[in-house]
């Protein structure tokens, strides 16, 4: 597992979610291929990287059944914090950093897939232009109701610092919040222009009235 701690060998957590940089990711931990992995991971400081599924659950199925699928591009994630009530459990949350596309993948014989990776470039800063504001007000008046509810810190659904006037930025955040189809949620992260990405966000808040 040493070498599948390092991002040549980065260990894969398939999941029936995106995970987008910035965001917050909480998950229950109680599979035997993902206690070691993410026990290593928090003890060294090393990241893993979610995928969404294609194909396949999140938790393991019987020998002979189809192996799980998932997307070629996906998100490194860090663990932010860590604790482990009970034997065999661990709860943690994750803050997604960069995105990734795998080059190649290996299945462990415990399970455990791991890949050789290359890091995709960061979203460039884009401002909110005028035409677009209303997907940012709209986002700024969600997080200040949360706030005036006095919803404590490690549970509000989106980290500080808040980039209100980033194109990147508040796309993604929608995109964590809003109900869309799994494949929509994968194919929005994997945009490289953060401005085409809020102008598609913005579409969709736009017809359910969430943004004028």
């Amino acid at each position: 597992m040493s070498e599948a701690l390092r991002l040549s060998s980065l260990p894969l957590f398939p999941l029936g979610t995106v995970l987008y940089p910035g965001g917050l990711l909480p998950l229950r931990i109680f599979e035997v291929r993902y206690l070691d992995m993410i026990g290593k991971c928090h003890k060294t400081g090393a990241p893993f990287g979610v995928v969404a599924l294609t194909r396949g659950a999140e938790v393991r199925k019987p020998e002979g059944e189809a192996d799980e699928a998932f997307n070629t591009v996906g998100t490194l994630a860090t663990i932010s914090s860590f604790s482990m009530p009970q034997p065999g459990l661990m709860m943690i949350r994750c803050t997604g950093m960069q995105r990734f596309e795998i080059s190649s993948r290996e299945k462990l014989k415990h399970g455990l897939w791991i890949a050789d990776v290359t890091r995709l470039d960061d979203d460039q800063a884009v401002k909110v232009p005028d035409d677009l504001r209303g997907a940012a007000n709209a986002l700024g008046k969600l997080i200040k109701t949360l706030q005036e509810r006095a919803v404590p810190a490690d549970e509000m659904p989106l980290l500080p610092p808040y980039q209100l006037d980033d194109c990147g930025w508040v796309a993604n955040r929608w995109c964590e919040l809003l109900p869309m189809p799994l494949e929509l949620k994968q194919r929005l992260m994997t945009l490289d222009n953060p401005l085409v990405r809020l102008e598609l966000v913005s579409d969709i808040l736009e017809r359910t009235g969430i943004a004028m």
